[in-house]
């Protein structure tokens, strides 16, 4: 569905993204692991176009991305859930929701996915005529997800929707991850939580300074010693 290669990007100044290259098949959950500062956020803000290349290649589906403005590339069917959540705060959850599908026009479609992420999030019905600001971090991270899934996305980004969450959050937002994929939407994920990321992926990609340094299985690299210590906090001769 998705193939990079050989991308470079400078951001600020900085070579943040070289020489990267990696596929996400259609229908698979493919993870993203690195350190901060790794170069992962800027990678997915380049395949949404919020970000330019200097080089390299971003196909989607068999089209260039890169003659695509953002707008166009959200309508192809590519959708950030972004790093912070960055909901609307003074507008209430349902009108959240309806900016997430903002380039629809298939008013049934719509009405389906908004009972979709209703049955997956039943707090954010609840809370439908609330201020997003006044929600719990918690609440505010499904409704950054819910409003993703609103654009009816064949491919979702999502950039660290664990962040600062409570350990029971934690687990909520991974199974609501693996629900999504259950569906058929395919994932790209960017994890600082290298563990519970590799655990549910198909396939991972481990990012170093702006490089991808390894790949393979999700639970190949989860049991590789090299990840293991460097991102899993283990040691693996003890």
């Amino acid at each position: 569905m998705l193939k990079i290669k050989d991308l470079e990007v400078y951001y600020d100044g900085i070579h943040a993204i070289k020489g990267a290259s990696l596929k996400v098949p259609q229908g698979a959950l493919v993870t993203l692991v690195g350190s901060n500062g790794a170069g992962k956020s800027t990678l997915l803000r380049t395949i949404c176009g919020l970000k330019k290349p200097s080089s390299g290649q971003l196909i989607f589906e068999g089209h260039n991305l890169l003659d695509m403005s953002v707008t166009r590339i959200v309508q192809m069917g590519i959708t950030m859930v972004p790093e912070g959540r960055q909901i609307f705060p003074d507008l209430t959850v349902m009108e959240n929701l309806r900016l997430g599908a903002y380039t629809r026009t298939d008013q049934e479609g719509i009405a389906f996915d908004q009972e979709r992420v209703f049955n997956l999030f039943p707090r954010l019905k609840e809370r439908a005529a609330q201020k997003g600001g006044t929600l719990s971090g918690g609440e505010q991270q499904m409704l950054a997800i819910a409003r993703g899934l609103m654009a009816g996305p064949s491919l979702l980004l999502m950039d660290e929707p664990s962040l600062g969450l409570a350990p029971i959050l934690v687990e909520e937002v991974f199974r609501v991850i693996q629900e999504i994929h259950s569906e058929g939407v395919t994932l790209l994920l960017i994890e600082q939580n290298a563990q519970a990321a590799l655990a549910i992926a198909d396939y991972g990609y481990v990012m170093e300074s702006g490089s991808i340094v390894l790949q393979g299985k999700g639970t190949d690299l989860l049991h590789d010693e090299a990840v293991r210590r460097a991102y899993l906090g283990q040691d693996v001769t003890a």
